[in-house]
C-alpha cells in the first residue's frame, strides 16, 4: 500500500509542474508579418516563431509548481511598483551570437530601459523561490527566427541587413504576464495564467 501511495504522490506531483515563463506581448505589424515572409523567401533552414507567440521575455522559469503561482504573481506585481505604462520602439534586427554563427534572428527594442528594471527586479526577487539568476545580462529584444542550419545563410543576411533601420511597430507597454508553455510537434501553445496590469 505504501508503495502504491508514493506513486500516486509521484503522479499528483508531476501533473502539477507546467513550464512557463514571464513575458510582455507584443502587438504584430503588418511591416513584421512582412519581414517573416522575406525571411521564408530566402529559402533558409529556420523555424520561425508564430506571429501570435512572438514576446518579449522578461524571466524564463523552466519547469515550475503550480503551488507558487501566487508567489510568482506576488513578486510580479512587486516589481512593477511605481512604474506607469510606457512607450517602446521595435526597431531594427540582427543575430544572435553574430553573423558567422547564427542562432537567432532578432527585432530590437528602443526606450526599453523600463523593461530591464522590470526584468532586473523579477530576476532578483525569484532568488527566494530557489530560482537562479541570469547569468547574462538582459537584453530586450523579440526572437523572430531560430536557424538550424547554415543553408542560404547570405541570402538570410541580406534580409537581416534590408530591415536593420525598420520601424516595425510603437506601442505602449501596460501588463506583464506569467505563462504556460505546452510543448506540441505543430509549435509551442502558450497559455496566460496571469495578467498583472502596470
Amino acid at each position: 500500500m505504501e508503495t502504491t501511495f508514493n506513486k500516486a504522490n509521484y503522479c499528483i506531483e508531476y501533473m502539477s509542474k507546467f513550464r512557463g515563463f514571464i513575458a510582455i506581448d507584443i502587438d504584430v505589424s503588418s511591416k513584421l508579418i512582412d519581414f517573416d515572409n522575406e525571411i521564408k523567401k530566402t529559402g533558409a533552414n529556420v523555424k520561425l516563431v508564430e506571429p501570435k507567440n512572438i514576446h518579449i521575455t522578461l524571466k524564463f522559469l523552466g519547469d515550475i509548481e503550480e503551488s507558487i503561482i501566487e508567489n510568482i504573481e506576488r513578486i510580479m506585481k512587486e516589481s512593477i511598483t511605481e512604474i506607469k505604462p510606457f512607450g517602446i520602439q521595435l526597431k531594427g534586427t540582427g543575430v544572435f551570437p553574430n553573423q558567422n554563427y547564427i542562432k537567432v534572428v532578432w527585432i530590437g527594442i528602443k526606450q526599453g530601459d523600463q523593461i530591464g528594471i522590470i526584468a532586473h527586479r523579477i530576476d532578483e526577487q525569484l532568488g527566494s523561490l530557489g530560482f537562479k539568476k541570469d547569468k547574462r545580462a538582459f537584453s530586450p529584444h523579440l526572437t523572430i527566427a531560430r536557424v538550424k542550419s547554415a543553408k542560404n545563410k547570405d541570402k538570410l543576411l541580406q534580409t537581416i541587413e534590408s530591415y536593420s533601420d525598420t520601424v516595425f511597430t510603437d506601442m505602449i507597454v501596460d501588463s506583464i504576464k506569467l505563462k504556460k508553455s505546452d510543448l506540441t510537434p505543430k509549435g509551442p501553445i502558450y497559455t496566460t495564467l496571469k495578467d498583472i496590469k502596470i
